[in-house]
């Protein structure tokens, strides 16, 4: 391993991962899984650093994971020496490639799954979904692990910030994976709270006009910040 991939101090220097990165990549996985986002060893996590990637190993329960098992692969898609990383992780390559985020969570959550199989989009029954760049699209069905769903993805976040996988699961992403995986969990609650309106009766949902004026006024008062 070269100089510049060091992985044993606390920095974010350009093209590290620190051990911060690590840990807070297992502490989100559980927390996913506690959090109802992901069954069994599904969905992943990951933080871009630079020119390098770090993401949860495939085939790992969460609740075994440590951050020694994080895997690092460059952008351009070669692995370092190491466990073997997320099947998922050219879906994640061809976002940062796309959009420079900073982290992406991949979840299996149970509404979004269950409305991925009837929607083509996920209308804005919340203001909540101005946060997620607009009302969310369902990407066609593609297997997973392949160079096809990635650029499936990919077309369908365009100018968003989370998409819904038919018959799969979602994606989001965000500078930091805090945000990302706040984005996880509003998604999932935002399907959650459109399955229930459907039962009892026709949603009114908002317009992309109607999110982006949140968006604005969300800018113009710093919500959300300290």
């Amino acid at each position: 391993m070269n100089q510049g991939e060091r992985v044993d101090d606390d920095t974010n220097t350009p093209g590290n991962v620190s051990q911060s990165d690590r840990a807070d990549l297992v502490a989100f996985a559980r927390r996913m899984a506690s959090d109802g986002l992901a069954l069994g060893t599904s969905g992943n996590l990951s933080v871009c650093r630079q020119d390098m990637i770090a993401i949860t190993p495939s085939g790992v329960p969460y609740e075994r994971m440590s951050p020694a098992d994080i895997c690092l692969v460059r952008l351009g898609g070669t692995p370092l020496p190491g466990l073997r990383p997320s099947t998922e992780t050219p879906m994640h390559l061809a976002v940062y490639r796309a959009t420079g985020a900073g982290a992406i969570v991949h979840t299996h959550s149970p509404f979004v799954v269950a409305l991925s199989t009837v929607l083509d989009e996920l209308p804005a029954v919340h203001y909540a979904m101005a946060d997620l760049g607009g009302i969310v699209r369902v990407a066609p069905y593609v297997r997973f692990g392949t160079p096809e769903l990635a650029q499936s993805a990919v077309a369908a976040l365009a100018g968003r910030s989370a998409v819904i996988l038919r018959n799969h699961g979602a994606l989001t992403c965000g500078p930091d994976l805090a945000r990302a995986y706040h984005r996880a969990a509003t998604l999932e609650w935002l399907a959650r709270v459109y399955w229930y309106a459907s039962l009892a009766g026709t949603p009114h949902t908002l317009t992309e006009a109607a999110l982006t004026e949140v968006s604005d006024a969300t800018r113009e008062l710093r919500y959300g910040e300290q």
